[in-house]
């Protein structure tokens, strides 16, 4: 398996990235106007995600970067039920409800993989390396 160096390399980190993006235009649409508390809360949801896949990633340490993919997964799950509120409350379509709930399953599926492969593996990391 290839070395990755740098967050932007990390497939799921670009999944977040494009998902959070998602997020912002929706919340950013007229239906939005008067919801500020929902449209800040599904912000900051979303932004968690990648957010906290980069932190995991620049602490150097792998157990560090599986604690950061768990709070990631959580974020996601989050975001998921604010999704669900959306649906529920109007504020979204059925076709766009859809489309942001599969790229969150597919999220959160390749978020536990990297978790799981994390888990295998003894390598600690490049903060640990040189340690005992």
């Amino acid at each position: 398996m290839a070395t990755v160096t740098t967050i932007e390399e990390l497939e799921i980190w670009k999944l977040a990235r494009e998902y959070s993006r998602e997020v912002n235009r929706l919340v950013n649409t007229d239906s939005f106007k008067q919801e500020f508390g929902l449209k800040q809360q599904m912000k900051n949801a979303s932004g968690s995600i990648m957010d906290n896949i980069a932190e995991g990633f620049g602490r150097g340490s792998r157990k560090e970067f599986v604690n950061f993919l768990s709070i990631a997964k959580g974020s996601a799950e989050e975001s998921r039920s604010q999704l669900y509120r959306c649906l529920d409350n109007g504020l979204t379509d059925e076709k766009l409800f859809v489309s942001l709930i599969n790229q969150l399953d597919i999220l959160v599926r390749k978020t536990g993989s990297l978790i799981h492969y994390l888990n295998s593996i003894s390598t600690k990391g490049q903060k640990f390396k040189d340690r005992f």
